[in-house]
């Protein structure tokens, strides 16, 4: 039982760690104890290495270790790609030879298949251009979105790559580019995800989850075969009458008889909620129309509306535009109706600056009066996910701007859409 008790702790160990570090930083979580562990984490346990060494060594130790520490965590490596790539290797080389000759060809096809495709989407989701904005393709990437006036305002230029910040975009301080519809850095594929790969990036999370549900439950059944053997009444769901301790018991004397395959899957049954959990807030998002950048900013539009700092007024659809800082977007049905800035004294913005819009400046209090203008509904947002300039319509030949000139609105409860 020793051995199986350091591979469960193990397991258990990388699980705990990968939620906290992935999942501390959504927005949905910000006010839980995951969020505080992420900042002890990544946050409070590093700056106190940092005063301790300061105070021992006058930061000698940290200070040779900069280097390193600085090209871990802010530049592109393949660390993390290798990293889940030998634990997937490893796993499926442990678990198929004492799989594949206990199931049916049938099963063996569709295992293999299984087993192939999240590193197909994987090589896919790495090489793909997730979407890195040049002055070549500036134009192009300036005409996918319109501004929102509320997370994106025209004329806003990146001080890095010294162009006009596109709708949706962002600068990576990883990737060192701007990038089109830009989600979020993934370590997992040592890249952003973007307008260019999203669609494969979804692709892997949703082979991964398949894989790892598909080989735990087939690996569970086997074992619970094995354990029949010996204990024929043996049912997965503990008997009315079987003490607890004996039902791990027996599980464990299971596990003993075939530890390759037991370690196997236990890490898959132990790391399908996660996976699961990425992917269906993955679907969410896209559910929503915006994206994990944009939903974080969200989040702070709805504490600085809590506190009083967030104004709005209304935006005239026949308003004169600069074609160069706002270029037309033909294939976008939807505009925003009002412009919403943040003051940091709670004061409306100054008149002198010149905003966009007409009228008084007033207050906005809640998320649920604003639109997102790129939310189109789940079809159409996943279809401008995987198609590169998808047309929004239903086919009926109606335009979709005549029966849905605005996005939906966005959620107070949570900071996104609803």
């Amino acid at each position: 039982m020793d051995v199986l008790k350091q591979i469960l702790i193990i397991i258990l160990a990388i699980c705990f760690v990968v939620f906290v570090t992935f999942f501390g930083r959504l927005p949905a979580l910000k006010n839980t104890p995951i969020a505080w562990l992420h900042r002890l984490v990544w946050v409070h346990i590093p700056n106190a290495v940092l005063r301790i060494d300061q105070t021992l060594t006058s930061g000698r130790v940290t200070g040779s270790l900069a280097w390193l520490y600085r090209r871990l965590m802010y530049d592109r490596h393949p660390t993390i790609v290798i990293f889940f790539l030998l634990i997937m290797t490893v796993s499926e080389y442990m678990y198929l030879p004492a799989v594949l000759p206990r199931i049916s060809l049938l099963a063996q096809s569709t295992a293999l298949i299984t087993v192939l495709m999240p590193y197909v989407f994987l090589y896919l989701a790495c090489s793909a251009d997730p979407g890195y904005i040049t002055r070549e393709n500036h134009a192009y990437h300036m005409s996918l979105y319109p501004y929102d006036y509320a997370l994106f305002h025209p004329g806003n230029e990146c001080r890095t790559c010294r162009f006009l910040k596109p709708p949706r975009s962002k600068h990576c301080d990883i990737c060192k580019r701007c990038i089109a519809r830009a989600d979020h850095h993934c370590v997992f594929i040592n890249s952003c995800v973007g307008y260019g790969n999203h669609h494969w990036f979804l692709l892997l999370l949703l082979s991964t989850c398949i894989l790892v549900t598909y080989g735990g439950l087939l690996g569970l059944c086997l074992l619970t075969s094995n354990i029949r053997e010996d204990y024929p009444t043996f049912t997965l769901w503990p008997a009315r009458d079987m003490e607890f301790h004996r039902y791990l018991a027996i599980w464990g004397w299971g596990l003993h008889g075939d530890i390759r395959m037991g370690a196997s899957t236990l890490l898959a049954l132990l790391t399908a909620p996660l996976i699961w959990a990425l992917f269906l807030y993955t679907l969410f998002l896209i559910y929503c129309g915006t994206t994990t950048n944009e939903s974080m900013k969200w989040t702070d539009y709805k504490e600085d509306m809590r506190d009083g700092y967030a104004f709005w007024r209304p935006l005239a659809p026949d308003r004169p535009r600069n074609r160069r800082l706002e270029p037309p977007c033909p294939r976008w049905p939807s505009s925003p109706e009002h412009i919403i800035l943040t003051t940091q004294d709670a004061q409306p913005p100054s008149q002198e600056r010149n905003f966009a819009g007409q009228g008084e400046w007033e207050h906005v209090w809640d998320l649920n009066d604003v639109d997102n203008i790129y939310d189109m509904g789940f079809l159409h947002n996943l279809g401008d996910i995987f198609f590169s300039n998808y047309t929004f319509g239903d086919g009926t030949g109606e335009p979709l701007t005549e029966r849905r000139p605005r996005g939906r609105s966005i959620s107070a409860k949570s900071g996104y859409p609803q």
